[in-house]
């Protein structure tokens, strides 16, 4: 059966076919402002699939109209996010203030036909007498200038001549129209400031609905997508490619915005996070900011994964995060070794194996994936286990150690528990077992059967390291009972144990572990190796997910 294309693909097939264009070339526009967040990958993914799939070219360019608000910190980590999720743009990185002298005589341009003004009022006249959804807008007192008047002030702006918000330069449309963006919308404004790519060179910039649609038409692009909140925009950014005169204009197409349940996105939330030291930064690995799901452990492929389960269409929706963890746990089971790691450890001491003995065991790298081959780990007398494998009095169907009960050692031996020890606080210490040497490789000769198999790590050998177990960010309880990630304040609902750091043991495996290295840790979950705060010989692991899942991967019809 053949396989169905989304609404974009069929746009582009249909003008492929009937001439349109000739070839398909996308783009990703960035505002520089900020960092990029799990959205904005769905648009990078987008955007560079549709130029790969129909043999085309897709181009990043940074929107940076807005020297505000942009700095190169952000021009870089866009450059590092895009790359990392696998879009090429090849030679063709582009910036919107390297066309400002053509926007600027486009703008010229306009005044000589007689379609564009410059307006003396200021920004809030211009909302008054734009009017409402009810109320259709008044004309500006300054729209039935001469040309030749309208074409030296414009300059003046641009000579430096007039203030902040003096002056601005607008398009002359239509006042009644029912699409208020239609309503003369300005063009140009006056700001004096310090722009990261060209400095001093310009006191007036352009507005976004002018330049964007312009930057598509200078580089050729074919196909515009952008999400939905431009759709309403999309008369303007026609008006504007035919009024300059392009003779083959981008066609605007307009997608539903991938939205996360319970995630913060707002750059304004997490700046003020990570003011607060909330966060330890943009890439914090709490947040859902490229950077930091790279730097929890997300892979692109986890990422490309869940943009196409999400889906491609007109129609807004809410994704859950458990499906985006739903798709690194698929990445990651097959392709990652899994080793020995004890969060919260106990002693465990074989009071009948030799002392001063140590040996060699094999363990096998992933069942799942032959190639990943075996290691071997050390074992001896004294062990480390998890402090919930062990308890005095256990419930029902309580399978690991207690008192008597015999479990399997993963790939060592059969140990039966015997006693403990205990701290003044009544807190076990130590656990005292006894082993069958018949059991060695985890299998009895016998043929007798054990419920319970436990991990470990062998005393004499842990290696100490620092694990990082996150949570989410939001309190989902309080989110999910208010129906919204934010208090009547317009505070967040912050969960108060979304970090918890452990001093854990590790196999001598893991201690020269590098920077974005992944592991599934044996019934602990998938990790990966802080790029930021791990150091040679000592690396810190941050938890990306857990292995188990409430995630349902939807039937397929």
């Amino acid at each position: 059966m053949a396989e169905s294309k989304h609404f974009i693909e069929n746009f582009i097939d249909k003008d492929l076919e009937e001439g349109v264009y000739d070839h398909v070339q996308t783009r990703f526009p960035p505002e520089p402002n900020g960092y990029l967040h799990i959205g904005h990958a769905k648009s990078i993914i987008l955007n560079s699939t549709m130029a790969q799939e129909y043999g085309g070219k897709f181009n990043l360019r940074f929107d940076d109209t807005n020297p505000t608000k942009e700095k190169t910190e952000f021009v870089e980590s866009i450059k590092e996010d895009v790359k990392w999720l696998g879009a090429d743009w090849e030679d063709r990185l582009f910036f919107a203030s390297n066309y400002f002298d053509k926007m600027y005589e486009a703008a010229e341009k306009l005044i000589l036909k007689g379609v564009a003004y410059v307006s003396d009022l200021t920004a809030e006249e211009i909302k008054q007498y734009r009017g409402d959804y009810n109320t259709p807008g008044k004309n500006d007192p300054s729209r039935d200038r001469s040309v030749e008047e309208n074409l030296q002030m414009f300059r003046d702006m641009k000579a430096g001549k007039y203030a902040d918000g003096e002056k601005t330069l607008r398009a002359k449309i239509d006042m009644a129209s029912p699409n208020i963006n239609m309503r003369d919308p300005i063009i140009y404004r006056v700001a004096h400031m310090t722009h990261h790519n060209t400095g001093d060179k310009w006191c007036i910039y352009p507005m976004y609905d002018f330049a964007h649609p312009l930057e598509d038409a200078f580089e050729g692009i074919t196909h515009s997508l952008c999400t939905l909140e431009f759709e309403d925009h999309r008369p303007l950014y026609d008006w504007f490619v035919k009024e300059v005169g392009f003779e083959m204009p981008p066609r605007q197409i307009e997608f539903a915005k991938l939205y996360l349940k319970n995630v913060v996105t707002g750059k304004r939330y997490i700046k003020k996070l990570v003011e607060t030291g909330v966060v330890d930064g943009w890439d914090d690995p709490r947040l859902v900011s490229i950077a930091a799901l790279r730097r929890r452990g997300f892979t692109p492929k986890s990422i490309r994964d869940f943009v196409i389960m999400s889906g491609i269409s007109k129609a807004q929706s809410i994704a859950d995060y458990a499906a985006l963890e739903y798709c690194i746990r698929e990445d990651l089971k097959p392709s990652v070794p899994r080793m020995m790691a004890v969060i919260d450890p106990i002693k465990l001491v074989i009071d009948n194996y030799p002392e001063g003995k140590t040996e060699m065991l094999p363990i096998v790298n992933n069942a799942e994936n032959e190639e990943l081959g075996s290691r071997e780990i050390p074992f001896g007398k004294e062990i480390f286990i998890e402090r919930d494998d062990f308890m005095e009095e256990p419930p029902k169907k309580y399978f690991r150690l207690f008192p008597g009960n015999e479990v399997r050692l993963m790939g060592a031996y059969f140990v039966t528990a015997v006693s403990c020890e205990k701290d003044a606080d009544g807190n076990v210490t130590v656990v005292h077992c006894t082993y069958d040497p018949e059991t060695k490789g985890g299998n009895s000769p016998d043929g007798r059967k054990v419920k319970g198999t436990i991990h470990w790590v062998s005393a004499a050998d842990a290696v100490p390291v620092e694990v990082r177990l996150y949570e989410n960010l939001i309190d989902e309880d309080k989110a999910n009972e208010m129906d919204s990630i934010y208090d009547e304040n317009g505070e967040l609902y912050l969960n108060p144990n979304s970090l918890a750091v452990k001093k854990a043991y590790v196999e001598p495996a893991l201690k020269d572990a590098k920077a974005f290295d992944r592991f599934q840790f044996v019934r602990q979950g998938f990790f990966c190796v802080d790029y930021k705060d791990s150091k040679e010989g000592a690396p810190v692991f941050n938890r990306i997910v857990s292995l188990k899942s409430s995630f349902v991967l939807p039937k397929q019809d």
